[in-house]
This record gives structure tokens, sequence and C-alpha cells, in this order.
């Protein structure tokens, strides 16, 4: 790839990121209502069914709080589905490739913007979970490191979030994701500790690549967190890290292949 080449790719990125940041300006009450979700989840989860909840070592709401952020992320891959099956249904996707704009930019774009949105409602989020008492006691540098596996995270999903989204037969289709989504995000240590559910479903909620994000910022936040006696728990770490990576480099070359192949 030659420098003019490079320039023109990264430009034609920047002006479809710029679009779809647009997009979503001019429709404040959708954003509003996307981050007020979570907002209530953690309101009610902390507060309406705390009181009945078990935290491993420490307060409910600081062990939750980690996982309702690693959730946050899980639940923007529908908002990822549902704009990619809406372009490409109203045959949208199909101008954006008769024009002379780099192959990669609509979907660089899609993804730039997906990640500043995710920012966004992390952000929410944080200052949500200060409200109702969350803390990081490891030091900024650790609580920013765990930040960005979440996003690590959320970047990773956006791929997928393409690739079922160019799938589908439209928009409608969300609830096929919902209904993907929701399992895999509460099969996991986000909400409870695997050791409270029977063996063989503890054991996959503990590879379930959303408790690799959860358990390595829970160690990264300070927050109490369930006793790791397996391997996955033992190296939540180096999960988080290695899982996203995966997740990519399965659904990003899957992505690309079905967008070339739209007719």
């Amino acid at each position: 790839m030659t420098a003019a080449t490079l320039r023109w790719t990264v430009l034609d990125a920047w002006t479809m990121t710029v679009r779809e940041l647009e997009r979503r300006m001019r429709r404040p009450g959708a954003l509003v209502a996307a981050l007020a979700f979570p907002v209530m989840l953690v309101l009610m989860m902390g507060y309406l069914f705390g009181g009945q909840m078990d935290a491993p070592g420490g307060d409910y709401r600081e062990f939750i709080m980690p996982g309702m952020f690693a959730l946050t992320m899980a639940f923007g891959l529908e908002n990822t589905f549902t704009a990619i099956a809406a372009d490409a249904s109203r045959g949208i996707t199909d101008r954006f490739r008769a024009l002379p704009l780099s192959a990669s930019a609509p979907v660089a774009g899609r993804c730039a913007a997906d990640l500043v949105d995710a920012a966004l409602a992390l952000a929410v989020m944080i200052v949500c979970g200060l409200a109702v008492g969350w803390r990081w006691h490891e030091g900024a540098g650790r609580a920013l490191a765990g930040f960005g596996l979440l996003l690590l995270l959320r970047a990773a999903l956006v791929w997928a979030g393409v690739w079922l989204g160019l799938l589908a037969k439209g928009p409608e289709s969300v609830m096929v994701i919902q209904v993907l989504v929701w399992p895999v995000g509460f099969l996991s240590s986000a909400m409870v500790d695997p050791a409270t559910m029977p063996d063989w479903l503890g054991a996959i909620a503990e590879w379930n690549p959303l408790s690799a994000t959860v358990t390595a910022c829970r160690d990264l936040f300070g927050q109490p967190g369930w006793e790791a006696h397996s391997w996955p728990g033992e190296h939540a770490l180096l999960l988080a890290l290695a899982w996203p990576l995966v997740i990519t480099a399965v659904t990003l070359p899957l992505a690309v292949r079905r967008y070339r192949r739209l007719s």
C-alpha cells in the first residue's frame, strides 16, 4: 500500500466516522435511552435485588460494577447489528460500494463511531458507579488498564456485530441478537459467583469471554471477586487479552468477506 493510498483510506474512514457520529447527534433521544438503560440496570440490581445478594468478600454494588461495565460493552453489539442491518436493507451499503470510497472505509467508520459510543457509555457508567459507592482501590494506572480491557472487548464485538448485521435480512432481526447476547451476558461472572452454579454450568461461565474481562477488571480495580481455583479464573488477565483477539481474528475476515459478496 502506497502512502497516497493509505492517506486516501484514512480520510475516507474519517469521513464515514463523522457521518455516523452526526447521525447519532440528530437522534439524541436514542442516545439518551441507550445510556439510561445500563444505569437503570445498575440501580435495579444494586438497590432492588442487592439486599438479597451475597457478594464474595464485599459489598454487592462493588462486586457488580465491573460486571455491569462489561455487560454495557456486550449490549452495544445490538446497536452495531441494527445500524449495519438497516444500512444494508435500505441500499445504503450498496451506494457506498458504488462510490469512489476505500472498500474498508464504511466498516472502519462504523467501528470508530461505535468505540466513541462505547467510551461515552463507559464514562456514564463510571459516574453511576461512583454515585452508588463503587471505587477502584489499586491506583489510577491499574484502573485505566481495566477500562482499556473493556474497550478492547467492545472493539472485538463491533466486528461480530458488523458480520451478523450483514448476514441479517433487516434490522428487525435484532431479536435474534438479543436472544444471543442476554444469555451469554448473564451466563458469566458479571452478576453472580460461578461457584453458586451447578458444576457444569459454572465451568461454562468461567470460560465465557465476558467472565475473563470481568474477573481481570475486578483484580485491576481491587474489587471483591469469586475465589478462582480453575485455570480460566487464575489466568483471567491473559484470557481478557486473548479472547478479544480471537473474536476479532474470526469475525473481521468474515465481515470483510460478507461485505465484498453483497449483491
